[in-house]
């Protein structure tokens, strides 16, 4: 058990040894007893030095060897605490209480020697009372006043009985002890009032530690950059979004960095703020990042613009959040267009039905006709297509074999786009369960090896379907690679937009359905472009329970 010197209601006055063996000190407590032990050593050296080269009548009056010898004594057993005091053996209680008892001693033999309380040494033992009251904590003033009383007292008597034409000055003494006894009790007071202090500064201490450490914590979760800047410029406090905005590394740094230094624009408009300007919320590109942030400057006191909190609000992410709120609306108003246009395009395909059923067609009318229901079609699958689209986030998903799912679904494709199964090479490692809605997973295929086919050479291995597990990141590769061509550099950026198509009879919407499925399924689909042309891969999540 820890004894702190924060527990002033539980001081005893009168047990300088209970529970010492079990107690154990604060350095602060060694450290002040180390102080006293050199002052006791100090005052003893130099009243030895004193007596013995000056020869002072008032010091050893009535026996001068006596004194000298109290007082080397005296110096000697201060220099063997010293030792004692480094190995802290014996415990704290036991080596201050051996000191003030010593001290008293030495100086009550002193004070004998030099003719009795008329020496005026007694008044050293103020001093020595006061210091060991409040090392203790006032838990052993008292019982050091009334050594040192019956030390004066027991002197005096002495004295009085050895000392011929001695006069016995017991007033005086007992001054001196009530001397003691209210200089123990003012120690004991202040003890009291130090120790409170110091509890208090404890938690006051303990509540800043931990206000700093939620401080820190708040801005360190904060989705927006936040820097702390004092009245010189200088960084105190950031969290880590602010370092990627402003390029900081504060690991390189030895003294708190300088906004200027890494972000020379913002450090001019908070000079232009401190001047009275009103520039909160203005667009900043920060050089660093390359990034646009909104600014907003909060001073850290009222009325003062010394210190402030710079925050930094990422635009990129406002405006990915305008995005799929458009794209939402977007959404639910071309869910309503394709039902609205459902209808009349089916009678427009029944209507061109009718005019192929004629008898006597006029020559052109077939050519229009195969118009009429080619435009028909095109415009029913984009019609579904968006339909589909809207029902993306609607994912049932399922533990499927990866592998064999694949190689299923490879046979229906080529049964439905007559294509011959040798065009296709399956390559896939073991053990390659996901979670995935099956259907989901079979119209992203059926998108990836329709454009796969459109643009190899069609000829035998010319598609490769590899499944490969990726264990490090419990992942599920699945790359469509063909021998065509590949994408453009120019096009790359485009490849995954709705409505962009090379295809003059595509509808543009395949890649970019196949893309938002893989992520309404926890997946991820990318165009890996290569040397070799380029081809997509799909990234999914293995279920390692059913592998």
């Amino acid at each position: 058990m820890t004894i702190s010197p924060s527990q002033p209601k539980q001081l005893n006055l009168w047990r300088p040894f209970s529970g010492a063996s079990t107690t154990t000190y604060p350095e602060q407590f060694w450290r002040s007893l180390f102080y006293f032990n050199i002052y006791q050593l100090v005052i003893a050296s130099g009243i030895a030095t004193v007596t013995w080269i000056f020869h002072l009548t008032s010091f050893g009056s009535y026996h001068y060897h006596l004194f000298l010898y109290a007082a080397l004594g005296h110096v000697l057993f201060s220099s063997l605490s010293i030792i004692l005091l480094k190995l802290r053996r014996p415990g704290f209680d036991w080596q201050l209480s051996l000191q003030v008892s010593s001290s008293i001693a030495f100086i009550c033999v002193m004070m004998y020697a030099s003719g009795g309380i008329q020496s005026g040494l007694g008044v050293l033992l103020l001093v020595s009372l006061a210091g060991a009251g409040l090392i203790s904590r006032g838990k052993l003033a008292l019982f050091f006043a009334s050594i040192a009383s019956l030390g004066v007292l027991s002197q005096e008597t002495y004295s009085l009985l050895y000392i011929e034409n001695y006069h016995a000055q017991y007033t005086q003494a007992g001054l001196l002890s009530m001397g003691y006894f209210a200089v123990a009790w003012l120690a004991h007071r202040l003890a009291i009032h130090v120790t409170a202090s110091e509890q208090l500064a404890r938690r006051r201490g303990d509540d800043l530690e931990n206000m700093s450490k939620i401080n820190q914590l708040v801005i360190q979760e904060l989705q927006e950059g936040i820097l702390v800047v004092d009245e010189n410029g200088h960084i105190r406090q950031h969290n880590s979004y602010a370092e990627k905005l402003i390029s900081l590394d504060p690991s390189d740094i030895l003294e708190p960095p300088r906004l200027a230094d890494y972000a020379p624009i913002l450090a001019t408009r908070l000079a232009t703020w401190r001047g009275g300007g009103n520039i909160n919320f203005d667009l900043l590109r920060l050089a660093g990042s390359n990034i646009l942030v909104r600014t907003r400057f909060v001073p850290v006191k009222k009325n003062s613009r010394t210190g402030v909190v710079i925050f930094l609000e990422d635009m990129s992410h406002i405006q990915a959040q305008v995005q799929q709120l458009k794209l939402a609306a977007l959404g639910r108003l071309t869910a309503n267009i394709a039902h609205e246009i459902r209808n009349p395009l089916s009678a427009i395909g029944h209507a061109a039905e009718l005019l192929e059923e004629e008898q006597a067609p006029t020559p052109v009318q077939p050519r229009l006709l195969g118009i009429i229901r080619d435009n028909t079609q095109r415009l029913n699958k984009i019609v579904q297509d968006v339909l589909q689209l809207n029902r993306r986030n609607i994912a049932q998903s399922e533990i499927l074999d990866a592998k064999y799912f694949i190689h299923t679904f490879m046979a229906d494709f080529c049964l439905t786009e007559r294509i011959d199964i040798d065009t296709f090479i399956l390559s896939a490692d073991e053990q390659t369960m996901i979670s995935f809605d099956s259907g989901h997973l079979n119209q992203i295929l059926w998108n990836l090896c329709r454009n796969a086919w459109r643009h190899c050479l069609k000829k035998k291995g010319s598609i490769q379907l590899k499944l490969s597990r990726n264990a490090a990141e419990s992942n599920i590769n699945l790359d469509i690679i063909d021998d065509g061509p590949g994408i453009s550099p120019i096009l790359l950026r485009q490849l995954f937009e709705p409505f962009f198509t090379t295809a003059a009879s595509g509808t543009g919407l395949g890649l970019y359905i196949a893309r938002e499925l893989c992520e309404a399924n926890h997946a991820s689909l990318d165009y890996m472009d290569n040397s070799t042309g380029g081809h997509f891969k799909i990234i999914c999540k293995s279920d390692s329970d059913h592998a």
